[in-house]
């Protein structure tokens, strides 16, 4: 139906192996370029399709990424953390005065701003680092924005590790808040299916309580249509996502 230039498999995910699985990175037909660029809306990025995290690029996230320019009023500083290649920043690039995208991978920040030129955009600051201690450095320092991003990897990939989880996404989410001006949107995420969208809801108005701040629920997000949840399959909804906005 598509008559695709390439077919790439990409069987290297751990949980293979508590399988017996063989893990392998390879091209099944065709050939491909080393970088291949896509379109997601008026944003175009390049995948690394044999590198990159996942399939090159988390296309569960699309229309949360979609989503994002519209939550701006006016121009405002941004963070995106956990950026990645820039996704979530891209989206933003176009409505905020300037945007920082934070991650600990200097690749992913180099393909980042390869993106960014690719787009037109100037505004946006790629900076490799931790985000907890970034976070913690920009509260001392009285930085604050307008919007957050919050994207990060799963912190609890086994019921035996929600407990930590649980101290991360609250630790998380509090240094965040605290980054906020008076009504600004915070857009939080979990991929972690151990951790559920009620327990990532506690978490947040723990938090929130902890530093006297109001968080107004404007929507939930779930992954992207193209990822079905199946209600025979609870693994398959694992993406909670909440936009808030914080008084």
């Amino acid at each position: 139906m598509l008559n695709p230039d390439a077919v790439v498999i990409r069987n290297d995910p751990e949980v293979r192996s508590l399988e017996g699985l063989a893990q392998e990175i390879r091209i099944l037909s065709g050939k491909i370029p080393e970088t291949v660029w896509i379109r997601e809306g008026d944003i175009r990025y390049s995948v690394d399709l044999l590198k990159g995290q996942k399939t090159g690029a988390y296309l569960d996230q699309r229309e949360n990424r979609l989503l994002q320019g519209s939550l701006l009023t006016g121009p405002g500083r941004v963070l995106d953390c956990f950026s990645y290649t820039g996704g979530f920043a891209l989206h933003l690039a176009g409505k905020a005065e300037s945007v920082t995208a934070i991650d600990d991978s200097a690749q992913a920040l180099e393909t980042g701003r390869r993106n960014a030129e690719k787009n037109g955009f100037n505004n946006i600051t790629f900076l490799k680092a931790n985000v907890f201690d970034f976070l913690k450095r920009e509260e001392n320092a009285s930085n604050k924005y307008d919007l957050i991003v919050l994207d990060p990897p799963p912190f609890a990939r086994k019921k035996s590790a929600l407990s930590g989880a649980l101290r991360g996404y609250r630790e998380l989410n509090l240094r965040a808040l605290r980054c906020l001006k008076p009504g600004g949107i915070l857009s939080t995420f979990s991929c972690s299916y151990n951790m559920s969208e009620a327990r990532l809801g506690e978490v947040i108005s723990q938090a929130a309580q902890g530093i006297k701040k109001r968080v107004i629920l404007l929507e939930k997000r779930l992954q992207s249509g193209d990822h079905p949840i199946l209600l025979n399959f609870p693994e398959s909804n694992y993406l909670k996502g909440m936009i808030l906005r914080v008084t």
